[in-house]
């Protein structure tokens, strides 16, 4: 995940402070869930400014740019399946039905995922130039 150190280091934070900020969510009624979520807020934050002020020492990406519109493609046909999983259990009132149609939306998830976004990362790949 990470490539030296301060990257991880500030990756680590990022992972405790999302998780200390949603279980202040999920107690916020409470005193100390408060004091969970602003520390975990606090957290996220500082993450986000150390990740930007290291973003800059990284040097030139191995990527070349690729085709865009297929990049987006991919993601929207995985964002499709999710919906459709989603509002299939909203549409029908059958468990056979809303297996289905979750079964069908996870189906067009992973071609987005394993077919569309591969494609659309490999056509300008490092290693084909």
């Amino acid at each position: 995940m990470a490539a030296n150190r301060s990257q991880g280091s500030y990756y680590t934070l990022l992972l405790v402070s999302a998780t200390v900020f949603c279980a202040g969510i999920a107690y916020l009624e409470g005193g100390s869930g408060k004091l969970m979520l602003v520390i975990g807020a606090a957290g996220l934050l500082a993450s986000l400014f150390g990740m930007l002020k290291i973003k800059t020492l990284e040097g030139k990406t191995a990527l070349k740019p690729g085709p865009g519109a297929m990049k987006l493609t991919g993601a929207g046909v995985c964002a499709l399946g999710w919906l459709i999983t989603l509002v299939g259990m909203h549409i029908t009132p059958s468990t056979g039905g809303r297996i289905v149609l979750a079964l069908v939306g996870i189906g067009v998830s992973l071609l987005g995922m394993l077919v569309i976004l591969p494609a659309a990362f490999n056509k300008n790949a490092v290693w084909k130039s």
